[in-house]
């Protein structure tokens, strides 16, 4: 019979290896699971498959990666690979070098490489991980600490994979939302500006050459397209200098916050901004907690993963709260953060012992929230967006016709 050698981890994650008999592979895997083993590696016997092997080198020789950076699109496709991967029973080595293979990242191809070379010297899956900061998450090596420990990794994986891509998802929403107004606004400028620099100017040669009296609205319309054509450069450097001062501004603690408690005070958006965060946040929580990590971690990755300084304040609040054995209601209702529709779910939550289910229903509702709000928005900016511009075109058509329905008048 066969014999398979295999290396694989307890449910203390302690690193085990031995020898397995079995007419397959996948036999030799069912048998390894059977012990409430981890399978990491398995390797027929007398089998060079893995390694500085001529089937790595091949790979290497089969991979064309499109791009060099780390897109959110290669971290979901690259966890939902290996969530299915590992819950077909393929080893998670083996699962590392498939996924090599159609990997569309240089950085994310070199990183699967080094996470296959780590784990075949021995580290878990989720030391690994945690080698490459800058491209997996604490959310993830936390997530894959949980399933190594709990031997469910393939369903941890599969959690981790649906979060990334309800994120993308929601994210791709919002910006979708944006784009056509953007659209709107960019075109219109446009109009606005071209008319100002050419149609403006030629009207005005043509009424200089009747020796006329211009009408207010027109002098004023030609007053702007002067000074727009003589100080064109010096405007743009200003509006793109002003830009990059912003940016620099609010890359700073300080200017951070100060732009994050404007956001928070606007009136109508202040609430999207609001709900936009806390739909983050739940997010993470359901996620977290539903695949085991406790609380206090839970709070600590999300509290670091929240893109906005006043809600990670929140949360360290909250988890301290947490720690010193408060309940997390008290410690949510403390914050002045959050709505009492959430302070008391989250309650309910503790008391049944759901908190996990809860925090989806938080971030289900959030979600609807934020799409609903974004769906409002634009089909209201689309109208206010025409007529504005339209009216401004407008005025400039009627400014600039003026004069010549007061000559017409003279002649007449």
């Amino acid at each position: 019979m066969p014999k398979f050698y295999y290396i694989a981890r307890n449910r203390a994650g302690t690193k085990e290896t031995g020898i397995e008999d079995a007419q397959t592979q996948e036999d030799a895997v069912a048998k390894i699971q059977a012990k409430e083993l981890i399978v990491v590696n398995i390797i027929p016997e007398g089998s060079t498959a893995f390694g500085d092997s001529t089937v790595d080198k091949s790979i290497k020789l089969r991979v064309k990666p499109k791009h060099g950076r780390v897109t959110n699109e290669d971290l979901m496709l690259f966890c939902r690979q290996l969530a299915t991967l590992i819950g077909a029973g393929v080893t998670i080595l083996m699962s590392l070098e498939i996924i090599s293979k159609q990997v569309a990242s240089r950085k994310l191809y070199d990183a699967t490489m080094d996470l296959k070379k780590n784990m075949e010297a021995g580290l878990s899956f989720h030391e690994t991980l945690a080698l490459h900061p800058k491209i997996f998450s604490d959310l993830w090596v936390n997530l894959v600490e949980s399933g190594e420990a709990s031997g469910n990794l393939a369903v941890v994986l599969s959690r981790l994979a649906s979060y990334l891509e309800k994120e993308a998802a929601f994210r791709s929403k919002v910006i979708s939302a944006l784009i056509y107004p953007g659209i709107l606004v960019t075109v219109g400028m446009g109009a606005l500006i071209f008319m100002s620099l050419k149609i403006i100017p030629s009207f005005a040669e043509i009424f200089k050459s009747f020796n006329i009296t211009l009408p207010w609205l027109t002098q004023m319309l030609v007053a702007v397209s002067d000074f727009l054509r003589k100080n064109i450069i010096l405007i743009l450097l200003l509006v793109a200098g002003g830009i990059i001062a912003f940016k620099k501004y609010i890359e700073t603690k300080s200017g951070r916050l100060r732009f994050e408690k404007f956001q928070f005070k606007l009136p109508v958006f202040g609430e999207f901004f609001l709900a936009y965060n806390v739909e983050k946040f739940s997010s993470e929580m359901a996620t977290l907690l539903e695949s085991g990590v406790p609380i206090l971690y839970s709070l600590e990755i999300a509290g670091r993963s929240v893109n906005n300084l006043i809600m990670a304040e929140v949360i360290r609040k909250i988890k301290d709260n947490v720690r010193d054995g408060k309940p997390m209601r008290d410690s949510l209702e403390s914050s002045g953060f959050f709505e009492p529709m959430v302070i008391q779910m989250v309650s309910i939550g503790e008391e049944i012992g759901e908190l996990p289910q809860m925090f989806k229903r938080i971030n289900s509702f959030y979600q609807e929230y934020c799409d609903t709000f974004l769906a409002r928005f634009v089909s209201m900016f689309e109208p206010f967006v025409l007529v504005f511009i339209g009216g401004v075109i407008g005025i400039m058509v009627v400014g600039m016709f003026l004069p010549i329905f007061e000559m017409a008048k003279i002649n007449g």
